[in-house]
């Protein structure tokens, strides 16, 4: 009779055990389907955390309830967009278009000069364009057709993070309520260490992209390169995305010189590189002494895996990933698994 019942019992656990394997495979293959809009809600959370960082400030400086500054820190940012757009955007516009313009005639002329020395068919080879068929037009159409579901995208981000800095407690929460309760406080700790270092790393970069527009587009303009003001732009929000994004912002504004003069083109290289001299020696370790300190080689890892992962989007939010997963490993892994001490990226700057 025992061993009856103890068959049936260990049987059942067997089946218990089973079908908890197959549920965890079928949540992974479910999250892995969803990995696009799962890395969408993660977007939402940095947008909502530069909200309610924000909002923070105001409410210290206006004394205001946390719902009202909130409010008024998105009224802040749609005005000051929108006067920018109405005092920038048409001379914006005009040199992105001249760009759009300019650009493919740079490429042409730029696969001339090398025919000149024999390496048009090279060039060709390298790139596709023989191939293809369509060469720069239909690289273009591709970017223009990607750029407007980007923009989608991030509209829906945008939204998001307005939902979720307004309620951040609510779904907080929810999120808790999914960790075993005995671990529920370990895992709302580590929540707002994450988040914390997150709004110090997204303070730090919004000042380097501030900065290094300013310094792009003034050089360019200095020197001599038509649509610095685009071009600027373009770099402060490519400046966004680690090691790749400067030399993406760079690659237009070296193109439109070259098309001038081969000697503005190098003028324009030695800009970019001294631009980006400054900010690895000089701005980078100011800001970093009060924001989150990567190690580069964890980031630039990072950037391939996440854009290996998820696309471009992957590789737009890779280091704010990054800032959240390395946070995350040192508090739940480091610590309190191996139980060694190790410092925690923002922990002591609040």
């Amino acid at each position: 009779m025992r061993d009856g019942v103890g068959a049936g019992t260990s049987e059942a656990q067997f089946v218990r055990r089973v079908l908890i394997v197959i549920a965890l495979v079928a949540l992974a293959l479910l999250a892995w389907m969803l990995r696009s809009i799962l890395l969408m809600v993660f977007g939402a959370v940095v947008v909502a955390t530069l909200f309610r960082a924000f909002a923070e400030a105001i409410g210290r400086w206006t004394r205001l309830p946390p719902n009202l500054s909130l409010l008024l820190s998105v009224l802040i940012v749609a005005t000051v967009i929108g006067s920018a757009g109405a005092l920038f955007g048409g001379q914006i516009i005009a040199q992105a278009e001249g760009l759009s313009e300019a650009i493919p005639k740079a490429w042409e002329s730029l696969k001339q000069r090398l025919a000149g020395f024999g390496l048009g068919g090279q060039l060709d080879q390298l790139t596709g364009t023989a191939s293809k068929g369509g060469g720069m037009a239909s690289t273009l159409g591709s970017f223009a057709m990607s750029l407007g579901g980007g923009l989608t995208d991030a509209l829906l981000i945008v939204v998001g993070g307005i939902f979720l800095a307004a309620q951040p407690a609510f779904y907080r929460t929810g999120l808790i309520k999914l960790v075993p309760d005995g671990k529920r406080d370990l895992f709302a700790n580590a929540l707002e260490e994450s988040g914390q270092a997150l709004k110090l790393w997204l303070k730090a970069q919004l000042l380097t992209m501030l900065i290094i527009g300013v310094l792009t587009g003034l050089g360019l303009w200095l020197i001599g390169v038509p649509s610095a003001l685009a071009l600027g732009l373009l770099a402060a929000l490519l400046e966004f995305i680690p090691f790749v994004g400067p030399i993406l912002a760079a690659v237009p504004a070296v193109l439109l010189a070259l098309a001038i003069d081969p000697q503005l083109a190098l003028w324009t290289v030695g800009l970019y590189v001294v631009i980006q001299q400054i900010e690895g020696y000089a701005l980078s370790p100011l800001i970093q002494q009060w924001a989150v300190d990567l190690p580069g080689a964890i980031l630039i890892f990072s950037l391939i895996a996440f854009g290996t992962l998820f696309g471009a989007l992957g590789i737009v939010f890779a280091a704010p990933l990054t800032v959240v997963c390395y946070v995350l490993v040192k508090r739940l892994y480091v610590r309190e698994t191996l139980h060694t001490e190790t410092p925690i990226p923002g922990e002591e700057k609040v």
